[in-house]
């Protein structure tokens, strides 16, 4: 059986589940629908379920004229094919500074939960109103992989990597005023951060984090142990 078929347009990758633990996924931007319909229809007779990620309204309407059993979210636009099956054990908690964010936010979640996590949102709980996150502290640190997603100057996840043992995924976003600069100022500032055990992704990336959070819930279901090459 091939690794890939070609279907001249698009060579659809059916070894990626294999490879790397999760089916390929539609990148759905600057596609033509022309060619993410049988792109859909390929990985569905594959694997069962699909994700098209970043899809505007209009395309979404199409395709769910040709795949009547899809679901698309506005809010992420995010389109999929398949219910999410619980797969691993523990909790990927999403987090966002603000309700500007939530695009980037349902991104994640959408992701995760549609990778097999079992996801929890805490939505507009930015530093502004410290408050507002302090009061959930304690399920905070229960999580077991926490994506932090927040714009502006982009604090959340400094101020969250301070206050669990647990992975922090940052996410800046392009949200917020001039200086912001469409999301280099959280970025830099995330990858300037003093809280240990925090990792960042690209501007406006929710989908990547939720993929680096489920490879990790993945590793550790699997209970991995690898040999020390030192004899």
């Amino acid at each position: 059986m091939e690794n890939f078929e070609d279907l001249g347009f698009s060579k659809v990758d059916y070894d990626r589940e294999k490879r790397q633990g999760f089916p390929e996924v539609i990148y759905g931007e600057g596609k033509a629908i022309e060619h993410i319909g049988p792109i859909m229809g390929k990985l569905i007779d594959r694997h069962g379920k699909v994700m098209v990620t970043r899809l505007d309204a209009e395309k979404a309407e199409h395709l769910l004229g040709l795949f009547p059993e899809a679901e698309y979210d506005r809010i992420s636009r995010i389109l999929t094919v398949g219910k999410p099956e619980l797969a691993f054990g523990g909790q990927v908690m999403v987090l966002a500074a603000g309700t500007s964010d939530l695009f980037v936010a349902e991104e994640a979640a959408l992701t995760a939960e549609w990778m097999g996590c079992n996801v929890r949102r805490l939505y507009d709980v930015g530093v502004a109103g410290i408050d507002r996150l302090l009061a959930y502290r304690d399920e905070i640190t229960r999580a077991s992989v926490l994506i932090v997603v927040a714009g502006m100057e982009g604090a959340l996840p400094s101020v969250v990597g301070g206050l669990v043992e647990r992975p922090v995924i940052a996410v800046p976003t392009s949200i917020g005023y001039g200086a912001h600069l469409e999301g280099i100022t959280p970025l830099l500032a995330m990858m300037s951060s003093c809280a240990s055990g925090m990792s960042v992704v690209n501007i406006d990336n929710g989908f990547g984090a939720a993929y680096q959070a489920a490879m990790i819930m993945k590793l550790v279901s699997e209970g991995v142990h690898h040999e020390s090459p030192i004899s």
